[in-house]
């Protein structure tokens, strides 16, 4: 089974009238089974290339953010058990095929030493977003200025989405949080 083979069943899902969580966490799983310790490694050291540009000050804390919740987070969809089969925003679903699908494709461009890598990418968009509810960066996520994502009565907030708008590849657009007030 080729990974870009979960584009084609996602294809196939955001053309049905109804999706429920089971059923994409289903798919989600199927992926996530062919991704091996040694594609995580990779896609592990890929990201920590990526982590030497960030600022010092918060490279350690954004390496571990990014690899426990990217990365690790294969094992927590293989292991995740859905109590609560509830349809899918299939609006927000079909929006974010093309963004998907680009996403894939630009990792897949960037991280060519780690062909899993965009599969990782795509299903923990997808598992954080529709199965789980959270938005893609973490709860105390940080970015620069001290500025971290937060959760004030049942809204996710994220300081850096405005600053993404118009960046259409960028995954904040499929990311449930909204922009922090004021900022």
């Amino acid at each position: 089974m080729e990974a870009e083979a979960i584009l084609e069943e996602l294809k196939i899902c955001q053309k049905k009238e109804e999706v429920k969580k089971t059923e994409l966490l289903m798919i989600l799983k199927k992926y996530a089974q062919i991704i091996s310790v040694h594609d995580l490694m990779l896609a592990t050291s890929a990201m920590r290339e990526d982590g030497k540009y960030v600022q010092a000050q918060y490279r350690e804390k954004y390496l571990k953010i990014y690899i426990k919740y990217f990365i690790m987070r294969m094992k927590e969809v293989l292991d995740y058990e859905n109590k609560n089969d509830e349809k899918i925003d299939m609006n927000k679903l079909r929006d974010s095929f093309h963004l998907l699908e680009t996403t894939f494709e630009k990792e897949r461009n960037e991280y060519f030493n780690s062909d899993k890598f965009p599969l990782i990418y795509v299903i923990t968009s997808l598992y954080t977003t529709f199965i789980l509810e959270e938005p893609i960066h973490p709860v105390g996520s940080e970015f620069p200025g001290n500025l971290k994502v937060t959760q004030e009565k049942g809204i996710y907030y994220c300081p850096v989405k405005d600053n993404q708008k118009d960046n259409p590849s960028a995954i904040c657009h499929l990311c449930l949080a909204e922009q922090t007030p004021n900022i």
